[in-house]
């Protein structure tokens, strides 16, 4: 017999919230149309490799239309710093600011990492772009109330990141209804 582990966060959600917790959990990830979303990555990842802050800033403003063109969504505004700030031993990668009082979305990202000031590796920066975008996804187009970190929000943004590298899907994992996630 296998013991599951519920996490407690999960438990203490209200009702309410486990309802959009369980509806993110059980949505699928929307197509990109691979023609178009593959050399935008391929141009983001020649841009972060030169170093260039502005043309990274640039590059992933443009895959970032790109994206939410595709998707009927509206645009989010993406800013690129340099250095990754610090908090608690670990690093920040990417935030997610949502659209309110009439302000546009934001994603922030940094480009170096906190304690090597090495640019970011290529995927781990693109990830990290898809993963904000997939907020905005949650709020903008799923109409969330709330963006969880659900097993159905990291299978969508695998999806749709393998579909901007160009890599095949992964096989279709067997998914259990709605629910919390498990470990």
């Amino acid at each position: 017999m296998v013991s599951v582990l519920v996490f407690d966060f999960y438990n203490r959600l209200s009702a309410s919230r486990r309802r959009v917790y369980e509806r993110s959990d059980g949505l699928e990830a929307p197509r990109l149309e691979a023609a178009v979303m593959t050399p935008l990555g391929e141009q983001l990842r020649v841009k972060l490799e030169a170093e260039k802050q502005s043309a990274v800033r640039q590059a992933s403003q443009i895959l970032a239309d790109a994206f939410n063109t595709q998707l009927g969504l509206p645009r989010v505004r993406i800013s690129v710093l340099r250095i990754r700030p610090q908090r608690g031993g670990s690093e920040y990668h990417g935030y997610y600011d949502g659209a309110e009082g009439g302000k546009s979305a934001r994603i922030t990202l940094w480009m170096f990492t906190a304690r090597r000031r090495q640019v970011v590796a290529y995927r781990t920066f693109l990830r990290t772009l898809v993963h904000e975008l997939c907020h905005h996804l949650d709020f903008e187009g799923f109409r969330l109330a709330e963006s969880f970190h659900t097993e159905g929000f990291y299978q969508r943004e695998s999806a749709l990141f393998r579909g901007i590298v160009g890599e095949a899907p992964a096989s279709t994992p067997v998914r259990r209804r709605a629910g919390p996630s498990r470990i």
